[in-house]
């Protein structure tokens, strides 16, 4: 696979076997999840199931102790050396990373850019774009999620759901494969959320390879090709939203959905 094989067209995400630990501790247990090009995936589960260690997993922010991922059949994070995976130096790792996208619920902004220089950094940073071109980009991208008329104001000038739209664009300035989202709604005032959902919703329509950590049950219901339902580690059911949030056949699902439904 060539360096260019992530860029922009739609990814195929494949998780092979990953289990990841944390002292005694399996968060990671044995899991395998394939998101076909242009699917939207839910991930759904109680607190401290392994949702966000999964995604983070996916782009290499966490290194599994058994088992990998690869994008279109790119290795992330390893290559093979005979029968066993090696660590890829630093350097090609964010390679990999800038071209897989990712949405954190605390949005990671830089405070002491400008929104207009926030989304034009990585395209530049990366060599991807020089900075007029990443500036142009940055302002078409700012136009798509709605604060075309806060390209010069600093985060902290902004709401909650503004700073979170702010980091959807700077994913998509990447032309990322697949845009991981870490639960985007989660640390946004009830009445921000909305805001943020319907960039999302855009988003999906677009044929972009989404995978979303969230709780919003409704949201997931609208928006997702298919819902995964994991539980201590491991992916407990996976379907169209219609059998797994109306139709659940295991009992553990059957027990969270009663919960938060």
């Amino acid at each position: 696979m060539t360096a260019e094989t992530l860029d922009n067209a739609a990814a195929t995400v494949e998780v092979h076997d990953v289990h990841k630990w944390y002292g005694s501790h399996r968060v990671l247990d044995g899991v395998d999840l394939t998101v076909r090009p242009g699917e939207v995936t839910v991930i759904l589960g109680p607190s401290g199931s392994g949702k966000s260690t999964l995604l983070r997993v996916i782009n290499h922010l966490e290194k599994p102790e058994i088992g990998y991922v690869s994008v279109n059949g790119e290795l992330i994070g390893v290559r093979r050396q005979g029968d066993r995976l090696k660590e890829l130096s630093e350097r090609a790792i964010l390679t990999q990373r800038s071209r897989i996208g990712f949405v954190f619920q605390n949005f990671n902004l830089f405070p002491h850019l400008t929104v207009l220089d926030n989304v034009a950094a990585a395209p530049v940073a990366t060599g991807k774009l020089g900075k007029p071109e990443a500036l142009e980009l940055a302002r078409e991208l700012l136009g798509r999620v709605g604060l075309a008329d806060r390209t010069a104001a600093y985060p902290r000038q902004l709401s909650g759901g503004q700073q979170q739209r702010v980091a959807i664009a700077r994913a998509l300035a990447l032309r990322p494969g697949v845009i991981l989202f870490d639960e985007p709604t989660s640390a946004l005032d009830p009445e921000l959320v909305g805001e943020v959902l319907a960039v999302i919703k855009d988003l999906a329509k677009s044929g972009t390879t989404l995978v979303i950590v969230t709780h919003e049950i409704g949201f997931a219901r609208e928006i997702a090709d298919r819902v995964v339902f994991i539980d201590a580690g491991r992916i407990v059911e996976q379907g169209p939203p219609a059998e797994v949030l109306d139709k659940p056949q295991h009992e553990r699902t059957r027990d969270f959905l009663s919960k938060v439904l």
